[in-house]
């Protein structure tokens, strides 16, 4: 997801050098949508990997 955001800033970037503003604009943003949704899917997995650690963790205790 992360090389998908990645993908749209350098299409941004070279659409912005190209003149193209609008099509540039609708690119960054996309980057930031991929970027948020990167982020939230990131701590989700961080914490069902904490509480399915502490559940492997009180099972073997």
């Amino acid at each position: 997801m992360l090389k998908l955001a990645l993908l749209s800033l350098v299409i941004a970037a070279v659409l912005a050098l190209l003149g193209f503003g609008g099509a540039a604009g609708a690119f960054v943003g996309i980057a930031k949508i991929l970027f948020f949704i990167a982020i939230a899917v990131f701590v989700l997995f961080l914490v069902l990997g904490i509480l399915a650690g502490k559940g492997v963790k009180n099972a073997l205790d």
